[in-house]
């Protein structure tokens, strides 16, 4: 899982290593690397960081800036009112939000009853425009939701050197990870489909066509889809049930106009319950690396895909090799592989193991292994790139 953003922010230091000088060895970095005085403000940055993350979600979740984009500026009663909450307790959220910088006051200096607060445009269109491609809230959801709340079941997991069901996540994961790929799926993937896979864009829009989206989730990258070829149906496939519910919800909440109710069908299940062989694109996004038996996943692939047509995977774009001065992305990855995708992915035994940061060799070893060939397609995007995967003549 990756966010949607079109651009990395900025490259930023490291936990343990001073600012412009990650990737240095030791040796070099010298005694400033080994400061402890460096490393606690370092750390201390990261806390505050996570603190405001947790704001950020008790505002999304009580509706609080939806309150003040609705009311524009207002006081601390006028917000309360709107978001039917205690008006001190929103007071001081909403002093800290403006603190944080994700708030504005118009005289900071006026009794406190009587300040009026604002949330920019700019900061309302990141925070709650779904559509927008710079919706951020996924990554405040998803981490502090999802993540955070089972901490304690990942520490008796790794302590218990097991795995931790994706089912265990909840509904906070779901939604988060969903909302980070939404505008991968419907501002970028056409486009990509089109410019790197003409032949199968064609293929697809001839009647009769089909895909199958395996490991589907809820459902948005199969929408998705469908809409990008209203002559194909589509077939999404999740073993998570609570998702595929979400997915079905997310079909039945479409605009009868469309008519996608007609061409999609969503089924709890691996990628061999997703009918004969014959589909002109099958299709994994984001999901292989989550998985204890990536091989064998592709092999059902292979045997999903009609002749000439392909394996598209959407997997995280990072480097060739390891290194300690990763890009930011990288590190995000990492992150979110140690918190969520290796424990998934070792959730079932025996497991591959993989997690997040599933490099192109590794990749190309597994689609060799389920006898496929793989084709490494840079889109040019800081998260993701896309394989496309075709069968090796028998």
């Amino acid at each position: 899982m990756a966010p949607a953003f079109r651009h990395p922010a900025a490259p930023r230091s490291g936990l343990g290593v001073p600012p412009g000088r990650r990737g240095e060895s030791a040796a070099s970095a010298g005694s400033v690397a080994d400061s402890p005085q460096a490393f606690s403000l370092r750390l201390f940055a990261a806390g505050l960081a996570s603190a405001e993350l947790m704001t950020c979600f008790l505002g999304l979740e009580l509706g609080l800036y939806e309150a003040l984009r609705r009311t524009g500026p207002a006081t601390a009663a006028r917000v309360a009112e709107e978001s039917d909450l205690d008006a001190r307790a929103v007071r001081e959220w909403l002093e800290q939000q403006t603190c944080a910088g994700v708030l504005t006051v118009d005289e900071p200096g006026a009794p406190p009853e009587a300040r009026r607060f604002t949330l920019p445009p700019a900061h309302a269109e990141a925070l709650l425009d779904a559509d927008s491609p710079n919706w951020i809230a996924p990554l405040v959801v998803m981490p502090i939701g999802g993540m955070a709340a089972v901490l304690p079941q990942l520490v008796d997991a790794y302590r218990g050197r097991r795995g931790l069901p994706y089912a265990a996540y909840g509904e906070a994961l779901r939604g988060g990870q969903a909302g980070l790929n939404r505008g991968v799926f419907e501002h970028h993937l056409p486009g990509w489909i089109s410019r790197h896979l003409p032949d199968i864009d064609a293929r697809l829009r001839v009647p009769g066509s089909s895909i199958a989206d395996v490991a589907c989730g809820s459902g948005l990258s199969t929408l998705a889809l469908a809409r990008m070829f209203p002559d194909a149906e589509v077939h999404g496939l999740d073993l998570d049930e609570a998702s595929i519910r979400d997915a079905e919800a997310n079909l039945a909440a479409t605009d009868p106009a469309e008519r996608l109710r007609d061409r999609v069908r969503f089924r709890a299940g691996d990628a061999g319950d997703a009918g004969p062989a014959g589909h002109t694109l099958v299709c994994v996004f984001d999901a292989l690396h989550d998985m204890s038996a990536p091989v064998d996943v592709l092999r059902a692939c292979r045997r999903l895909t009609a002749p000439g047509g392909a394996v598209l995977l959407m997997e995280p774009s990072v480097g060739e090799r390891f290194t300690p001065a990763a890009p930011d992305s990288e590190r995000f990855h990492y992150a979110v592989s140690v918190l969520h995708c290796l424990p998934v992915g070792m959730s079932r035994t025996p497991s591959a193991a993989t997690g997040t940061v599933m490099r192109p060799d590794t990749v190309r070893a597994y689609a060799a292994e389920a006898g496929l060939d793989t084709r490494v397609i840079d889109v040019g995007h800081p998260f993701h790139r896309l394989y496309r995967l075709t069968a090796r003549p028998r």
